[in-house]
């Protein structure tokens, strides 16, 4: 493992121990060199996943940028960052178990969408509203609808 600091190759782990759901070794390393000290995480890979986005390009799956988009979507939401870290390595583990080497954009996007609507429901709102390209105060109304149902009296009172 390169140091962050120096780009040095020799570096020794120091201590290394699971998380809380075993999914990911963390390990704390010291540069000999410098003696810089940073922490890595392992995690399981089970095959290279290639995203097919919508114009047709094929680009290489990134985990931190679903991470990314997944934080914007829960921003000033009670979610811890273990249920979401949690969240993001079962979609990714279903990603990779799923058979095939290349996913559509959508199909990620719909499976990000299944967890985050048992996650929580102003996430899923905002996800959807970027994922699905809102452009009319009718797109909010059937993913509310999706949501809750007419019978809702909360959907009722935002249509007014």
């Amino acid at each position: 493992m390169r140091c962050p600091s120096c780009n040095s190759l020799d570096t020794q782990v120091k201590d290394s121990r699971p998380t809380e759901d075993s999914s990911v070794i963390r390990r704390r390393r010291v540069c000999m060199t410098c003696n810089f000290r940073f922490t890595t995480f392992e995690r399981v890979q089970l095959r290279e996943l290639t995203v097919i986005k919508r114009n047709g390009r094929r680009v290489p799956f990134d985990r931190d940028k679903l991470v990314r988009s997944l934080q914007i979507s829960l921003r000033k939401r009670p979610v811890d960052s273990e249920r979401l870290e949690k969240m993001v390595s079962t979609i990714v583990r279903e990603l990779e178990s799923g058979g095939e080497a290349e996913v559509s954009s959508e199909a990620i996007g719909e499976i990000v969408m299944e967890h985050l609507r048992g996650l929580d429901d102003v996430a899923y709102v905002r996800f959807a509203s970027v994922y699905r390209n809102f452009r009319e105060a009718k797109d909010f109304e059937a993913v509310l609808d999706e949501l809750t149902g007419d019978e809702d009296p909360r959907v009722a009172t935002l249509r007014k």
